[in-house]
């Protein structure tokens, strides 16, 4: 009777090894939301790289046209091909970008409201008077590495991603993905730093890296088992060590 009671003890630890608590992969546990500290507000900040596209707009058009320049493919004919588009303004690494008429102007840093507002203020009233300014970056992108389903990196059609849509595109975490530690690494003045952000606590929603920027990263780690069972070939393996085990301890038991 003790060799069953043993056995069974054998199998239960083994059991409860594979197992993964609720409270390991449940979102938004715990604590209670603090909705004074909950903010949808989001704000771009332009960084060298991005690629910019600026529309300068009014009622006067034809004052427009020079701060609008269209960007068309040529043939061998010196014909234009195909329909003429906008043209991008690359930040560099000082921050800056060269704009027609205007010439350099320094964004890198600047919030969208920020660079809406030194754009009006160029523009106003020397070359347009009223004039809308439009800015868009058109290579916002963020990745998503490490334990989730489908991880690379992702263009975003808008500026407004946070850290739960880029796991949502990501195709969510693997059950073996450590919830409770997910990091975002963000730059920042010209150096990395990086945030850590527990997917199980409501806190995650007050997060300053809840709104990701552009080009971060988000990596999510994978639980000790993962690591583990990744030093075996296959998970076959693994099984077929463990029934070797049980049946080795049996035989010994019953002689």
């Amino acid at each position: 009777m003790n060799k069953i009671k043993f056995i069974f003890l054998l199998y239960l630890i083994i059991t409860a090894s594979a197992c993964v608590s609720n409270k390991d992969i449940a979102y938004f546990q715990f604590d209670e939301i603090d909705q004074s500290k909950v903010s949808n507000k989001f704000q771009t900040i332009f960084k060298p790289d991005d690629l910019l596209q600026i529309t300068i707009s009014s009622d006067d058009l034809e004052a427009t046209k020079p701060f609008n320049l269209p960007v068309a493919s040529f043939g061998t004919s010196n014909s234009a091909v195909g329909q003429p588009r906008q043209q991008a303004y690359l930040i560099d690494s000082k921050g800056e970008i060269d704009f027609p008429v205007l010439g350099k102007l320094k964004l890198g840093g600047l919030t969208r409201e920020e660079a809406l507002e030194l754009f009006k203020n160029k523009l106003d009233p020397d070359y347009i008077k009223n004039p809308t300014v439009n800015i868009r970056i058109s290579n916002f992108k963020i990745s998503v590495y490490g334990d989730v389903k489908k991880p690379g990196t992702y263009t975003i059609p808008n500026e407004r991603v946070s850290i739960l849509d880029a796991i949502g595109l990501a195709g969510d975490l693997n059950i073996s993905g450590k919830r409770k530690n997910v990091m975002v690494i963000r730059e920042e003045n010209n150096q990395k730093n990086k945030y850590y952000v527990d997917l199980t606590s409501n806190k995650t929603l007050t997060s300053p890296v809840y709104y990701l920027q552009q080009n971060d990263a988000v990596y999510i780690e994978h639980n000790y088992s993962r690591i583990q069972s990744a030093s075996s070939n296959t998970n076959t393996s693994l099984f077929i060590s463990v029934t070797g085990l049980i049946i080795t301890i049996v035989s010994i038991l019953t002689r």
